[in-house]
């Protein structure tokens, strides 16, 4: 009931009645934040906002998401109402491991020490 569009929910501080301000944007009616999505205890495993910004700018990346096959396992995944399942699922495609470690490689690059020299 506190989630259902459009159901009245009292703010702290606001006085019975009192009808409340605006709603923040969620995902469908303008940017998100990170807070949206993560609680604290997922806090380590957030990505820098600077790192995320790489992801745009990666070639490799924008090459692979050329693929409609791949845009189609994302699309899926964005629709499905149990995500963390059909992540479980995709992860054995080798086209979404690929870009699963693609994303890996641009936000948390290889240290170069583990690097073997040519």
């Amino acid at each position: 009931e506190r989630c259902a569009p459009g159901s009245p929910r009292e703010e702290p501080g606001q006085s019975p009645g009192e009808s409340p301000g605006p709603a923040p944007p969620g995902p469908a009616h303008g940017p998100w934040s990170v807070e949206d999505i993560l609680s604290e205890e997922d806090e380590r495993d957030r990505v820098p906002l600077q790192k995320l910004k790489l992801l745009g700018e990666s070639e490799e990346l924008r090459d692979l998401l050329l693929n409609p096959h791949l845009r189609q396992l994302l699309l899926t995944i964005d629709r499905a109402q149990d995500k963390s399942s059909l992540m479980r699922k995709f992860m054995q495609e080798p086209l979404f491991v690929e870009f699963a470690d693609c994303c890996l490689r641009i936000v948390e690059p290889p240290e170069k020490e583990n690097i073997l020299p040519e």
